[in-house]
């Protein structure tokens, strides 16, 4: 398609609808092997292939309207299991402003939640990846590792303390969207990049860095006060468990310096915030302050768990 305004490769599709304005679309689905971790029910598991895409338009400034859903529905599935899906779906999207108004349904060999998103927005406010230029700073919107920590529990069976576990074990069955926050980021003009984080932050600096055709120096590992203690506990590299976990959808941003109190307020104003982890470089590499040296931070994203379904 010539002139796309969204290129291939962002977190969204778009389409020019004139006016100066777009339509905005997203597909994105849930697998149950290597999406649904053992203890997360079908209730959750749709809700979560909901925040799973509105993530992405979060990521964008993006307000969902309409979402069409394609159920592939194993043959063990009883009726209560699939009314559970249709709730789930529901109840997600809801949650997000957004309505299920039709879809289809099939049977599988898996579990298969596909969802189509639908949205509109002015072309001159939607955050792309593309955009970040030297010296912009860069930001999270919350803590990194909960999600990381709390596969680690379900799937691996690895040991937290009662105090904690079941934080990191919720962060992974009940996710949230960050859409508020990039809804009102987006209308600030502050942002010049965006992206979200669910394929890990390691993989996802280094999608804006490529994008943009910048480098990344970070500062601060946002680190989760949770994922501090699990790592303690089972003796795991902290920084590992922060930077390539995965299933996080925080949004990460490059901010215009003279425009970071506009966007920080704007996000304190909706209840969230913005936490400063470090600067994009005229340099094209993603590195990290430790211990007084800059080391590399690898091109890893988060690996989809394999799981036998239960179902």
């Amino acid at each position: 398609m010539p002139k796309m305004p969204v290129p291939f490769g962002d977190d969204v599709s778009a389409c020019e609808m004139g006016g100066g304005n777009l339509v905005v679309l997203k597909t994105d689905m849930l697998v149950g092997k290597t999406d649904v971790p053992p203890g997360m029910n079908f209730w959750q598991a749709a809700r979560k292939a909901v925040v799973m895409n509105v993530s992405d338009f979060a990521a964008k400034g993006v307000k969902p309207i309409a979402m069409l859903v394609s159920l592939g529905i194993p043959r063990s599935l009883r009726q209560s299991d699939i009314e559970e899906l249709g709730d789930g779906l529901n109840a997600g999207a809801r949650e997000y402003g957004a309505y299920v108004i039709g879809g289809d349904t099939g049977e599988a060999s898996d579990l298969v939640i596909s969802l189509s998103v639908f949205g509109i927005s002015r072309k001159d406010r939607l955050m792309l990846r593309s955009g970040a230029r030297p010296g912009d700073l860069l930001a999270v919107t919350g803590p990194f590792g909960k999600p990381s920590a709390g596969l680690k529990i379900l799937v691996d069976s690895f040991k937290a303390s009662k105090e904690i576990k079941k934080t990191l074990v919720q962060s992974i069955l009940m996710p949230h969207a960050r859409l508020n926050e990039g809804i009102t980021l987006s209308k600030t003009a502050a942002v010049s990049a965006a992206i979200d984080s669910s394929d890990g932050l390691a993989w996802s600096l280094h999608e804006i860095a490529r994008a943009s055709k910048v480098g990344v120096s970070i500062s601060y590992l946002p680190v989760a006060k949770e994922a501090a203690k699990f790592a303690r506990i089972n003796k795991l590299d902290l920084s590992t468990l922060v930077l390539y976990g995965g299933e996080e959808y925080e949004l990460i941003l490059a901010v215009k310096p003279r425009l970071w109190s506009k966007a920080a307020k704007a996000a304190e104003k909706v209840g969230g915030r913005l936490v400063k982890i470090g600067k994009t470089t005229v340099e094209k590499n993603v590195l990290m302050e430790r211990r007084g040296k800059h080391v590399l931070i690898a091109p890893k994203g988060y690996e989809h768990f394999k799981t036998q379904a239960s179902y």
